[in-house]
C-alpha cells in the first residue's frame, strides 16, 4: 500500500470514530458512480479530475456538442436560415465522432429524416 494510501485511511478511519462522518447528506443512499471502465486504467483518475474541473476529453465535448444541437434542431423550423448551418455543423461532428472511434446512432432522431430529405434534392 502507497503511503498516500495509508494516510487517507488513517484519516477516514480517525472521521468515522470521532463521528464526523454521520450524517452526511447522502448517507445510505446508493452512490452514483461513473462508469469509466472505457478509459484505460492509468487515465482514470486524470480524466475524473478534468470532468469535476467540468473539462471533457475532445470526443466527449464533440458528443455534447453534437446532442445539444440535435435538441436545438428539434425546435427550430427547417426554412430558419441558421437550420442548414447547424445541420452542417453537426454532419460534420458525426464525422469527426465516427473517425474518433465513437458511436453516433444517438444522433438518429427526427432531423436526421429532415436532412437526408433536404439533401437528397426531393424538396
Amino acid at each position: 500500500m502507497w503511503l498516500i494510501d495509508r494516510l487517507v485511511e488513517q484519516h477516514i478511519a480517525e472521521a468515522q470514530k470521532n463521528g464526523d462522518l454521520d450524517n452526511l447528506s447522502g448517507s445510505g443512499k446508493k452512490l452514483q458512480l461513473d462508469d469509466d471502465s472505457h478509459v484505460p486504467q492509468v487515465l482514470r483518475a486524470a480524466y475524473r479530475l478534468m470532468k469535476n474541473s467540468g473539462y471533457l476529453p475532445p470526443e466527449l465535448e464533440m458528443r455534447r456538442e453534437a446532442v445539444e444541437l440535435d435538441q436545438l434542431l428539434a425546435g427550430i423550423d427547417p426554412q430558419d436560415h441558421r437550420y442548414e448551418q447547424h445541420v452542417k455543423r453537426l454532419l460534420l461532428l458525426e464525422v469527426k465522432l465516427q473517425q474518433a472511434g465513437m458511436s453516433t446512432t444517438f444522433l438518429r432522431g427526427d432531423y436526421a429524416n429532415q436532412v437526408n430529405h433536404r439533401f437528397s434534392g426531393d424538396e
